[in-house]
């Protein structure tokens, strides 16, 4: 089976519908969301009800710190973070909030395991940002691929059974088989705020029988989700790190 993999949407309309365009082009028979469906963009009603509406249809989901932030005041953001929290909290009706609200932390499928941040705890909300984050996360489950995102940059790790770490920098459509004898972390960049200097939207996908993952960048219309974060009174540098992808 394929599986269309996405993170950090953050509200983004404009992006989350040409990546998911772009994976059902591609064949994907299966979505998986790993959380953050809202924050920093301008249009959480549609991001969320496309959510519900896939889950609806069989998609897998897990909850981010952002969709947590929605209902729980404990959640700590940076200033432009929590301005877009409150407003958001201002425009999602009741069934939203509670379907954020009620999104599990992990999936796991054996051996796959699907988290928004990392396994070893998933709600700290840890930053996988090298092998030693990402050897807590593989050593806390025994699933052959963890699939995460949270920090927006993707990255590939990969623990052997010596517990000799590994990591690089995945190329866009260039598929990476995921050999049997290690363990695997996939850190997926973000569907709408890129921040590795690439502003495209990212997602992965992943074939099932193959072992193979392959990184998907999709160009989308940057100008109309910066618009919409403009029109909406939300800080201007939510709209402007979109086209710096950062």
């Amino acid at each position: 089976m394929l599986l269309a993999v996405f993170s950090d949407i953050h509200a983004n309309r404009q992006a989350f519908d040409a990546c998911l365009k772009a994976a059902r082009a591609r064949g994907a028979e299966r979505v998986v969301l790993l959380g953050d469906f809202v924050g920093y963009g301008a249009d959480p009603e549609w991001v969320v009800d496309t959510a519900m509406e896939l889950v609806g249809q069989g998609a897998l989901a897990v909850r981010g710190n952002h969709d947590q932030a929605v209902s729980s005041s404990l959640e700590t953001m940076n200033a432009e973070a929590q301005v877009a929290i409150e407003w958001t909290r201002g425009r999602l009706d009741a069934a939203q909030r509670r379907f954020l609200a009620e999104l599990p932390m992990t999936v796991d499928e054996g051996e796959r395991l699907f988290v928004h941040s990392e396994a070893s705890s998933p709600a700290r909300w840890t930053y996988v940002r090298s092998t030693t984050d990402a050897a807590k996360s593989l050593i806390a489950t025994p699933a052959h691929v963890t699939f995460c995102g949270h920090i927006h940059r993707p990255t590939l790790y990969s623990m052997s059974v010596t517990a000799k770490m590994t990591s690089f920098s995945p190329k866009t459509d260039m598929p990476v088989q995921l050999l049997r004898g290690r363990q695997w972390l996939a850190v997926l960049g973000s569907v709408g705020q890129p921040r590795d200097g690439d502003p495209a939207a990212s997602f992965v996908l992943f074939d099932t029988e193959s072992c193979q993952i392959t990184y998907c960048r999709v160009p989308y219309d940057i100008d109309a989700a910066a618009s919409r974060i403009r029109e909406n009174g939300l800080p201007h540098w939510l709209a402007d790190r979109l086209a710096q992808g950062r």
